[in-house]
């Protein structure tokens, strides 16, 4: 969905993830979200009884689904998927943004991770949803590439994590080094996972053919 097809509450609801992912939650104010989003600033009291902390613990967990959905779209670019092209795409992501814009813009739910893990237990809450909503869809399609249910999920751990880190050192450096390193030293281990192709497994419990 496009920024203007968006109603006065999703947009404002995005722009507060823009800021965050860029300028952290303490200097995200509501002044700033409502004229991001081209919004009367009555609105947000309108919208967001919670004021600010439940605009944050809302624009971290659309930053979540986001991330979630946008698993099933980088497997379906890819011609021959597999877990490392996956996370190679997912990487991708990223180096395009920085080497197109700059390194102003980081994850926004890591963001508000760090600024308010400790003193905002709602906000710790919403961050660890949103975690778990980007988690899980790595998950289901490194299974279905044919990893092991078993492995899936503590490798769509290992990605998001080495992807969030390198995320960090790009904008360190301002170099995509970091994002470029993890994929390419990651890529191996993820598919040494695999341990059936798609399309290719067997049938659990079928004797293979034995000649007469």
């Amino acid at each position: 969905m496009a920024v203007s097809e968006r109603g006065p509450r999703e947009r404002m609801v995005f722009s507060a993830a823009q800021l965050i992912r860029r300028e952290g939650v303490a200097a995200t104010g509501m002044r700033e979200v409502a004229a991001h989003a081209g919004a009367p600033r009555g609105s947000l009291q309108h919208y967001f009884p919670g004021g600010k902390e439940q605009l944050v613990n809302e624009a971290v967990g659309w930053a979540g689904r986001y991330a979630g959905d946008r698993v099933a779209r980088f497997l379906a670019a890819l011609s021959e998927p597999t877990p490392a092209a996956l996370f190679a795409e997912m990487v991708r992501q990223w180096t395009d943004e920085y080497e197109a814009a700059g390194f102003a813009g980081g994850c926004p739910v890591a963001a508000a991770t760090v600024d308010c893990a400790q003193s905002t237990v709602s906000t710790r809450e919403a961050t660890a949803a949103a975690f778990a909503a980007w988690t899980a869809p790595v998950a289901r399609a490194l299974t279905d590439l044919g990893v092991p249910e078993e492995r899936a999920g503590a490798l769509a751990t290992l990605m998001i994590s080495a992807l969030e880190g390198a995320i960090l050192i790009a904008r360190a450096e301002r170099d995509v080094r970091a994002l470029t390193t993890v994929a390419h030293e990651l890529g191996p281990l993820l598919d040494a996972a695999v341990v059936e192709r798609p399309g290719q497994a067997r049938t659990r419990g079928a004797e293979p053919d034995r000649p007469a």
